[in-house]
């Protein structure tokens, strides 16, 4: 069986990120630091509390991260989103409304062909999201 998961790249936050989304989604977090490294692993020039992986599981679900030591200023994620699939119309509208404090509105939540519930949301980490309502949660 093949699986995709995201990994998200984060010039120093985060940590930051990934601890905001275990507060909105839940989960089970696991962070690295490159202190926790093994002493041949670690980078040399970069602080001991850099992110070298996150990891957040939620069910079968896997949201991956670090920072990225090369980035010297925030940069938004482009040409990719992460999509969430949410069982409620009111779970979708908690997470969107979550994520979109401090970010961007990219499309509010409205019904639309596939999903009683889509919208679009740029988080103040500059994550591109995309939450959907399960079909079956119209009633």
């Amino acid at each position: 069986m093949t699986t995709f998961h995201p990994y998200l790249f984060f010039a120093g936050f985060c940590r930051e990120a990934f601890t905001r989304y275990q507060e909105v989604f839940g989960g089970e977090l696991q962070i690295v630091t490159n202190a926790d490294m093994p002493e041949n692993e670690r980078m040399p020039d970069v602080g001991d509390d850099v992110v070298m992986h996150a990891a957040l599981t939620i069910g079968d679900g896997l949201l991956m991260g670090s920072d990225d030591p090369t980035a010297d200023e925030p940069r938004p994620t482009m040409g990719v989103s992460v999509n969430v699939g949410l069982p409620t119309v009111d779970e979708t509208k908690r997470v969107f409304e979550a994520l979109a404090e401090g970010g961007q509105v990219d499309m509010p939540i409205e019904a639309v062909s596939f999903s009683p519930a889509f919208g679009m949301v740029r988080d103040r980490f500059g994550v591109s999201w995309l939450l959907t309502a399960e079909p079956e949660a119209q009633g």
